[in-house]
């Protein structure tokens, strides 16, 4: 899956990596079992649902677009599941990431997923929410992983921290 960022970039949100139907369709969180897309829509992020299980749009990429919402992976390898990567891995992605978010200024970087952003970072402490610390200068913020193998999530948690991001960047 490449990397889907606008030119201005209000807000870049990080995957761990790319799924399998991900990978298939070219789009980020394409399971239908994820929660990415609902939240979003809830969060009142997108003016509708997108549904991306067969790719996005041209509609949909347009409206991501001008709304200054971009994509990236932090490692781009696909896996059916996040824990199938290595630590190396992540480390890797970890500075790959740095270099794009430098690259690109986004206005804030969404991480989606607080372990995949402990081990590429090194900050084993971390809790979801604003960092502390900065990617190339750009507020980080963490929220939890969206996948239908997390449990501790549901679609108003999701939007409730991703609101909370949006708002930030206004």
């Amino acid at each position: 899956m490449h990397d889907r960022i606008p030119n201005p970039c209000r807000l870049l949100i990080v995957g761990i990596n790319p799924g399998t139907l991900s990978e298939e369709v070219d789009a980020p969180f394409a399971h239908p079992g994820n929660r990415f897309w609902p939240a979003l829509d809830k969060a009142g992020i997108t003016p509708y649902r997108v549904y991306a299980s067969e790719g996005l749009s041209e509609q949909d990429a347009k409206m991501l677009a001008e709304r200054g919402i971009g994509f990236t992976n932090l490692v781009a390898r696909m896996t059916p599941k996040a824990s199938d990567l290595a630590t190396e891995e992540l480390v890797e992605g970890g500075e790959r990431l740095e270099a794009v978010v430098d690259k690109h200024r986004p206005g804030a970087v969404m991480f989606a997923g607080i372990g995949a952003y402990r081990g590429a970072f090194g900050r084993r402490k971390a809790q979801r929410g604003l960092q502390s610390g900065m990617i190339a200068g750009v507020p980080v913020w963490v929220v939890g992983n969206p996948s239908g193998l997390n449990a501790h999530e549901t679609v108003e948690s999701l939007a409730a921290s991703y609101r909370e991001v949006w708002e930030a960047t206004a």
